[in-house]
């Protein structure tokens, strides 16, 4: 087959430079913490990839469950070859929607950096010698014309038509709640992508991320957690940040928690009771005698 590329392959590179964050090479440079709990939801999502038709996913989830960990445990089964051969050597790019719209004077001249992006991805598709590429774009909610206030509106308007022949893989994630009110509204939209719902995870469930996800913590704050204090973290976050989600909310009181150890103690230390129920109180805003 003689190529017809309207967007050669630099001009191609440079916008993928600009505007997107390539999740593959960044696990190749091993800038990725291990992604554990989302093995079923990452295989249903490599399902719907493989399909000739809706061949779309969106996340579906409340913020804090780990919606971008989940499309980041997508790109490690990519880089560790744990895919069918259709998706071998994929590229999992996101699309930086402020980058792109930065600069801009209005909602023409964002669309002109986006449809060379979209269009030269598109046409890619159909040449073997190409890996496949995956758009992920988060808050994809934001892209649809009835979104007031987004710098995005009508975005997905232009998307259609590549959506429609087949010619993109797009990954999407927003709540539910938001997907009902704004994609759900476009039949034509929501034909073309299917709904992968991420539970929040049980108390069980986030010790077995915290766990997984420990080693790099360690050996960034230069600081030892013990099994005990990921399951007081996990108690107390439960007890007094309610509003929020885990594995969100259990992750960044043991983050801060080793950066309050290391400001009052120093590196080389072990996490204590003291740090996390510091930590606790700074989130929940409450005086730490109350924990």
């Amino acid at each position: 087959m003689v190529k017809k590329l309207l967007v050669t392959d630099d001009e191609l590179e440079e916008l993928i430079f600009q505007y997107c964050r390539d999740f593959t090479a960044l696990e190749r440079m091993g800038r990725y913490d291990p992604i554990t709990g989302r093995d079923k939801e990452i295989e249903q999502t490599i399902l719907i990839l493989l399909q000739k038709g809706r061949k779309n996913a969106c996340l579906l989830a409340p913020a804090g469950v780990g919606k971008t960990a989940m499309v980041v445990g997508l790109a490690q089964y990519i880089v560790r070859g744990d895919v069918p051969e259709y998706l071998k050597n994929a590229r999992l790019l996101e699309v930086d929607l402020p980058s792109m719209a930065s600069g801009t004077s209005g909602p023409a001249e964002f669309q002109g950096r986006f449809v060379p992006l979209c269009r030269g991805i598109a046409e890619r598709y159909h040449y073997e010698e190409y890996p496949k590429i995956i758009l992920f774009i988060d808050e994809i909610h934001t892209i649809m014309p009835t979104v007031e206030g987004s710098s995005y509106r009508g975005l997905s308007e232009v998307m259609k038509p590549y959506l429609t022949v087949g010619d993109l893989h797009v990954l999407g994630a927003t709540t539910l709640d938001e997907y009902r009110i704004y994609i759900k509204e476009d039949p034509a939209l929501d034909r073309r992508f299917q709904q992968v719902p991420l539970k929040v995870p049980t108390a069980e469930e986030t010790l077995h991320i915290l766990k997984a996800l420990r080693p790099g913590y360690e050996k960034y704050h230069h600081i030892k957690i013990s099994d005990e204090c990921l399951q007081i973290i996990i108690k107390l976050t439960a007890e007094h940040m309610p509003r929020r989600n885990q594995p969100d909310k259990s992750i960044v009181v043991m983050d801060g928690a080793c950066a309050y150890h290391i400001l009052q103690e120093g590196r080389d230390g072990e996490l204590q009771l003291l740090d996390i129920k510091k930590m606790v109180s700074i989130e929940a805003k409450i005086h730490p005698d109350a924990l």
